[in-house]
């Protein structure tokens, strides 16, 4: 028999868990990429008022419908468009939720492998980097160890239950990765780069300013903030009545900013710190970039750059196991409450089948490099199924789920917990949520498609 459901039990728990869904390497590792590529200041500026326009209406709407039905994605698109295709989009939730933790769990196993080598020193040897890095991934066992030691590091969490699982371990992780953050930027003013890292990042050039920099500021929003993957609606299905929405949906969204810009604050410095490194050397940044940065900044500090490269990486796993989390119990909350089976079983079901998936992912940068799907290996196609297509149409789909199908009263009464709660935007919410997301979604869609 399916255990009774739970209810997060604090203010706190509630924003903490929500923003530990949010927060993920997207903040430590993308966001300062898309910086990098898109010229800096100027697209910090367009990415918050993206974030304004676009993350926190979608998130508002998640949020509404999933305390509204108190169940599990399907079920609740389910219960408030019984028969009806609407229902599709709680599928596409769980199963987008389901694909991205399989490939996510490999490169969260990358950052576990990293911080061992940042701790036991081998990052602080000079060497070609980008070598070591491929050497890694296309490794047929390393990763795949690694990638399973942290998945039962987010199972064992899950299958604790909301409660003693979610809870309490998002109450321990989020303040750990925000005192983390402190220290890192802290260290990161001291070094030689920090003023031409801060000018870099505070300083907007608005000639770098064009329509695809715009594009990638509501794209780097919105996967920013973990929309359209069934966790947000799965968490606050958990939140009780008494959850104010808006005022949950702008503490996570600020909290998901706050970390983004301070990772900035800590990298750029680090950059900037050593001759011929660029900021916008995209994804290799973190793992072939950022080590190169630490051997050299530290070369006569090493003990400092034990713990500057250390903490970073603990950074890094703490983002990623807080998003693993809100992905796997999208998952298992779906598996408990259709086939009736206890949270233990559930999850265990959830992690092996999202590792069996894994295994591909991470064989496709080695031995399985050579089989690719419309040119696109394992893990390229999962990726792209997930950000470029399942999520934007999911995005899409919740939009004009919320603004055009259900009953704007029902939307007002959970908005305001039952008219108790002044909302006094409530119109520009709905003009939003109706008619700018999804054109900006749409406008995503296409970028991301095309790019």
């Amino acid at each position: 028999m399916a255990e009774k459901r739970k209810n997060f039990t604090s203010k706190l728990g509630v924003v903490l868990a929500a923003a530990g869904s949010a927060v993920g390497l997207g903040n430590v590792w993308r966001f300062p990429t898309e910086v990098g590529n898109n010229g800096g200041a100027a697209f910090i500026l367009i990415y918050l008022l993206c974030v304004l326009g676009v993350g926190v209406p979608v998130m508002m709407s998640e949020f509404l419908i999933g305390r509204h039905t108190h169940a599990n994605t399907i079920t609740a698109f389910s219960k408030l468009a019984p028969g009806k295709w609407w229902r599709i989009e709680g599928v596409a939730g769980v199963f987008v939720a389901f694909l991205i933790l399989s490939y996510y769990t490999i490169i969260s196993g990358w950052t576990l492998y990293y911080l061992v080598q940042s701790l036991k020193g081998s990052l602080l040897v000079s060497q070609d980097y980008s070598a070591y890095f491929s050497s890694f991934v296309s490794n047929s066992y390393i990763p795949l160890l690694y990638a399973v030691v942290f998945m039962l590091m987010t199972h064992l969490v899950i299958a604790r239950g909301v409660q003693s699982g979610i809870e309490r371990f998002s109450k321990i992780m989020m303040p750990l990765l925000l005192l983390i953050i402190g220290v890192l930027v802290v260290c990161s003013f001291g070094m030689p780069g920090a003023g031409t890292g801060l000018r870099f990042l505070l300083k907007p050039d608005f000639s770098k300013v064009t329509a695809s920099v715009v594009l990638s500021a509501m794209g780097q929003a919105f996967f920013s903030l973990s929309l359209a993957m069934g966790c947000l609606c799965t968490y606050a299905s958990y939140f009780t009545p008494d959850t104010k929405l808006v005022k949950t949906a702008f503490s996570v969204c600020s909290i998901d900013t706050f970390v983004a810009i301070l990772s900035g604050f800590i990298i750029f410095p680090a950059v900037f710190s050593v001759p011929n490194v660029n900021p916008d050397e995209g994804p290799g940044l973190v793992f072939v970039t950022l080590p190169h940065v630490f051997n050299t900044a530290f070369h006569s500090l090493p003990l400092l750059g034990y713990l500057f490269s250390g903490l970073f990486y603990l950074l890094l796993l703490l983002a990623a196991l807080t998003s693993a989390m809100s992905l796997h119990e999208s998952v298992t909350a779906y598996v408990i409450e259709s086939f009736n089976i206890r949270r233990q079983k559930a999850s265990a079901l959830v992690s092996f089948c999202c590792m069996a998936l894994g295994v591909l992912c991470s064989l496709s940068f080695g031995v399985l490099s050579d089989f690719t799907v419309c040119g696109l290996t394992i893990f390229g196609l999962f990726d792209f199924c997930a950000s470029k297509i399942i999520m934007p149409a999911g995005g899409l789909i919740i939009c004009l789920f919320t603004g055009w199908y259900l009953d704007r009263k029902l939307v007002y009464n959970e908005l305001t917990n039952g008219e108790t709660v002044p909302f006094r935007m409530f119109r520009v919410y709905v003009f939003l949520i109706r008619y700018v997301v999804p054109i900006a979604i749409i406008l995503i869609f296409i970028n991301e498609l095309l790019g």
